[in-house]
């Protein structure tokens, strides 16, 4: 099977340049590989790169101001609060009476039509048997 093959020498690979990286080679069992079977493996040369370290000072972000406080408006008197909620009340009664009105405007007006046309003789032809 050509496909274990590539993955036991991919997996070989891959460990010999953990090894390489990280100079550690305890616990490192390289896959046995079959004498007669070839394989590709390709090295590849390791640069060792030193990286200097150095400090930044940064400032921390200043801070917003706080929010201003919000206008409360004073509380309501009782007798202003009682005196708001009668003429709400006083307005809500009166556009029922007007929605009840303009009902039974509509209903008589619609009543009288009716009667009109059932007294009136009706101009259609008779229909056909």
């Amino acid at each position: 099977m050509k496909w274990i093959r590539e993955r036991d020498a991919l997996i070989a690979q891959t460990m010999a340049f953990v090894q390489s990286v990280t100079g550690k080679k305890d616990g490192y069992h390289p896959p046995e590989i079959p004498t007669d079977a070839a394989v590709w493996v390709e090295t590849a040369a390791v640069e060792t790169v030193t990286v200097e370290t150095f400090t930044v000072e940064v400032e921390p972000p200043k801070a917003a101001p706080p929010p201003q406080p919000v206008a409360v408006s004073p509380p309501r008197a009782s007798g202003d609060f009682r005196s708001e909620m009668q003429a709400r009340i006083a307005n809500f009664r009166k556009h029922q009476e007007r929605f009840e009105r303009e009902r039974e405007e509509y209903c008589a007006a619609t009543l009288t039509k009716l009667r009109a046309a059932i007294r009136a003789p009706s101009v259609r032809p008779e229909a056909d048997k």
